[in-house]
């Protein structure tokens, strides 16, 4: 069996059922965590998410506060349980990477300038983990931003694209992740502009592979938006039976 047919069939079917431009499936909830400013669990095939978002607050310590804007602490931690192989419960090189670059990503879209001297904590915890973490708990902390409050040019939206048995495919698995030819491209983009906040790559593509990635991450991105919006409006969103109690328009509340 060649590589081709182990990933896809002849239905252009993926191992999983997917279609190679299908993401899996994907649950959002809003304001999950009372005590933070705003919060987000996010479940994504079979990644689980927790994201909370406090401040803006004073920056301790005070030296490293920047007296022109806020800064962003985006922390990401994966729990000992979500992997297979428990994994140590200290922070490692991959989560202090992954730390700085959503931190960089969400710098891009803050109006930072508004809150000098302050700083927004983002805290994230991946329960569970198969594959695209980064991207699931970037999605969530974006949503956990925008149910605190903080003023955005753009909600930010992430998704994986990369390559698994010579085929371009969107949100890999880690059955995928492992193919020989594996390619993995986490990105991030703001929905309104298309612009790219994070963009890396782990592997080897082609020019023409490699464009393809990004129009098909793009397009993927788009549809995770669209769980976005709907799980924040659900938040904010009236009952049917609360509505009808609503005075008329132009009757005023007493």
């Amino acid at each position: 069996m060649d590589e081709k047919t182990a990933y896809v069939d002849k239905h252009g079917k993926r191992t999983d059922g997917r279609v190679l431009n299908e993401v899996r499936p994907i649950k959002i909830e809003v304001g999950v965590i009372p005590e933070a400013d705003g919060s987000c669990y996010l479940e994504w095939g079979q990644n689980k998410v927790f994201a909370a978002v406090y401040g803006p607050n004073e920056c301790i310590p005070k030296h490293m506060s920047d007296p022109t804007k806020a800064i962003i602490r985006y922390n990401y931690r994966m729990a000992s349980f979500s992997v297979p192989d428990r994994k140590r419960p200290q922070p490692g090189r991959r989560e202090v990477e992954i730390s700085k670059v959503s931190g960089e990503a969400f710098e891009k879209v803050v109006f930072l300038e508004r809150f000098p001297g302050t700083q927004i904590e983002v805290e994230v915890e991946i329960l569970d983990s198969n594959a695209g973490t980064r991207v699931a708990a970037l999605t969530a902390a974006s949503v956990a931003m925008a149910d605190a409050g903080i003023p955005m040019k753009d909600i930010i939206v992430g998704c994986g694209v990369g390559k698994a048995g010579g085929h371009v495919m969107v949100d890999l698995n880690k059955f995928e992740e492992d193919a020989p030819d594996a390619v993995d491209v986490p990105m991030a983009i703001l929905p309104s502009t298309d612009e790219i906040v994070l963009l890396q790559l782990d592997g080897l593509a082609t020019r023409e592979e490699f464009q393809s990635m990004i129009s098909e991450g793009i397009k993927a991105c788009k549809m995770v938006y669209e769980k976005q919006k709907e799980a924040l409006k659900q938040k904010y969103r009236i009952p049917a039976e609360e509505s009808m109690n609503l005075p008329e328009q132009g009757e005023g509340f007493e």
